[in-house]
């Protein structure tokens, strides 16, 4: 059922497993946040503002987002709730955006869950397979200076 190379392995190549893999991982942020009330993009939100609150900059940048898109999504969240709007103690004419303490709640929830979730994505491979995968996903990801926007399990961001 699965594409096949030319050998019939059912393995995949390159440019395929990382599309499905983006697809998967998108869908565990969608069933993540159907349950707790948000879209993806506000999961993904709430997820890059647990580690510290963004100008609204460095956040589309981070998110990959067009400035009009963002501050819908931020308007959106803030309706929620979620996030506030801050003076940027370092330029008085910008902002930032920071959690609420309900934001700050509902992120560590919607975190855990989201992360038990994609935990057990490769549930299949053996424990040096997963080390195997970690490293080659790490690789392409500080070779493409993919912004560290996901929290570690100690905390800081990875």
């Amino acid at each position: 059922m699965g594409e096949k190379d030319e050998k019939g392995s059912g393995q995949l190549g390159v440019v395929a497993a990382l599309v499905r893999s983006s697809f998967l991982v998108n869908a565990v942020y969608a069933e993540s946040g159907r349950e707790y009330g948000l879209t993806p993009q506000q999961g993904q939100l709430l997820c890059v503002l647990m580690a510290r609150p963004y100008g609204m900059g460095e956040l589309g940048s981070v998110l990959r987002l067009a400035k009009s898109s963002l501050t819908g999504l931020v308007d959106r969240t803030a309706r929620n709730g979620l996030v506030r709007r801050e003076p940027d103690p370092e330029d008085s004419r910008a902002v930032r955006v920071a959690l609420t303490p309900e934001g700050a709640d509902l992120a560590r929830d919607f975190y855990a869950e989201t992360c038990r979730r994609v935990d057990r994505l490769p549930d299949g491979l053996t424990a040096e397979d997963r080390e195997l995968l970690a490293g080659l996903l790490s690789r392409v990801v500080h070779d493409n200076e993919v912004p560290e926007v996901f929290l570690r399990a100690g905390g800081g961001t990875e």
